[in-house]
């Protein structure tokens, strides 16, 4: 059984960081691209990065690069996402999902999410 399991968010203030991680088991984590995914109070689902398989390469959205750095651990089977420069723009919940196979866009498998509130 698939099972991604995020973890390490929390309350921060302005201009802070924050690391995710997210846990993942029950799939070879280092044949999948890896995916975290974001969604704001009242608004839409954002994507936010998107690490291949090796993790040599990621790619993210405009709107976070330069301030979040994904990463992964294929010792530790888990995805990671540091944020730094926290912004109050930030505050969603994130969830880390499994891709399907090498696709940069397609997800089949997520988490349950951790919450990242940016707030003085």
């Amino acid at each position: 059984e698939v099972q991604l399991v995020e973890s390490g968010g929390g309350l921060v203030q302005p201009g802070g960081s924050l690391r995710l991680s997210c846990a993942a088991s029950g799939f070879t984590f280092d044949d999948y691209t890896m995916s975290w995914v974001r969604q704001a109070p009242g608004k839409g689902l954002e994507w936010v990065s998107v690490t291949s398989a090796n993790g040599w390469t990621t790619y993210y959205n405009e709107s976070m690069k330069g301030r979040f750095t994904a990463s992964r651990d294929s010792a530790k089977n888990t995805l990671y996402l540091q944020m730094n420069s926290l912004k109050s723009e930030d505050t969603a919940v994130y969830w880390c999902a499994k891709n399907v196979g090498s696709s940069p866009g397609t997800m089949d498998y997520w988490g349950k999410g951790t919450l990242v509130t940016v707030s003085s």
